[in-house]
């Protein structure tokens, strides 16, 4: 990996990190952000910022490829993976889809259960088909 996807690598966990702290805390990300003694880097917070902008949108798209799973029974880190993955296609400056794919895989087989790096894979690869077709 190059020396700027291992700096990308690490910033997607941090953001993730971020992510589920706010989440726990039931605050904005933005909040838990401001508070940090050190700011992370700047593509994480970039990638924090996209997120929170995408995450009604994130969940209204995982909700409707979960098949009747709901929101509430996905498990957090999967679908805060989700919402990362989601606001960084979003962004406009991009990564190509198979790097953010590879990484929110990478992110839930590290941080969640074992099935989950095939579980955001599959709902990760139709929601990005539908991104692409807007």
């Amino acid at each position: 990996m190059s020396e700027l996807g291992q700096q990308r690598h690490r910033a997607r966990e941090r953001a993730l990190e971020i992510l589920y702290e706010s989440t726990m805390k039931d605050r904005p990300a933005s909040v838990v952000l401001y508070e940090l003694a050190l700011e992370p880097d700047a593509y994480a917070v970039e990638l924090l910022r996209s997120a929170e902008a995408a995450t009604a949108q994130a969940e209204d798209l995982i909700t409707r490829y979960s098949d009747s799973w709901p929101l509430e029974r996905i498990a957090v880190v999967d679908r805060l993976i989700m919402t990362l993955a989601i606001g960084e296609m979003l962004m406009a400056d991009a990564p190509p889809r198979a790097v953010i794919l590879d990484e929110a895989v990478q992110l839930a087989k590290d941080f969640s259960t074992d099935g989950s790096g095939s579980f955001v894979n599959g709902l990760l690869s139709s929601i990005a088909d539908e991104l692409l077709e807007e």
